[in-house]
């Protein structure tokens, strides 16, 4: 087994705190989670509501992995977390399910938390495999 490597991408996101985009060992990829943040201006406000911070956050995981060379259908398992679970929770599910090929959902788990960094509503973070 081979050590990780760590990987900031250009054109992601700034991170919120002190990680990588990813890291990957032995064809794994670990995608940190991403935030509604834009990658242009970090300083802007967030979108407003669910479905938009929940674009964002899948934009933003996109920009990603095209920057370690995948896309969504390397995507193994994926994390969400939301802020206002009961609220939010269908309409995250229809927004974050638009974006993948019919009957080409990764496996998930999704978490209701009491605050996310920046004041987000959402939180996303993924495994990928390569081929």
């Amino acid at each position: 087994m081979s050590l990780p490597s760590f990987h900031m991408i250009d054109g992601a996101p700034q991170p919120v705190a002190t990680f990588p985009h990813a890291s990957e060992v032995d064809g794994w990829v670990f995608l940190t989670g991403q935030m509604p943040t834009w990658p242009d201006d970090p300083s802007r406000p967030l979108p407003d509501g669910i479905e938009s911070q929940t674009r964002r956050v899948m934009d933003n995981l996109i920009i990603v992995l095209e920057g370690m060379g995948l896309g969504l259908e390397n995507v193994a398992q994926a994390r969400v977390y939301l802020t206002e679970f009961d609220r939010d929770y269908s309409a995250m599910n229809e927004t974050y399910q638009s974006y993948f090929a019919t009957g080409k959902l990764p496996a998930r788990t999704c978490i209701g938390v009491t605050g996310l960094a920046v004041g987000a509503l959402v939180e996303i973070d993924m495994v990928a495999r390569r081929s």
